[in-house]
């Protein structure tokens, strides 16, 4: 997926989600911090944002309090078209 342009991922359905990730710190687990994510997934299943959450629990040390996301589409396939020329007047 990497390989493809913004452009040819929101053609194939992806938008642009935006997670806020509220977590313990691990020397001070009564303090939360805030760490912001943002990718281009598919809903609503989400398999990018559900991989960086298995990945933060594998590998990083803060435990997760919450996850609060927003999905967006940018582009669908049915808005797009080609256009071969253009006219100027003036």
């Amino acid at each position: 997926m990497r390989d493809a342009s913004e452009l040819e991922l929101m053609l194939k359905g992806y938008g642009l989600t935006t997670a806020e990730i509220l977590y313990h710190l691990p020397d001070h687990p009564h303090v939360l911090q805030t760490f912001i994510w943002q990718d281009y997934d598919l809903a609503p299943k989400f398999p990018i944002l559900f991989g960086f959450i298995e990945f933060w629990r594998a590998k990083l040390d803060g435990p997760l309090h919450s996850v609060h996301y927003t999905h967006r589409k940018l582009i669908a396939p049915n808005e797009w078209r080609k256009v071969d020329g253009e006219f100027v007047l003036h």
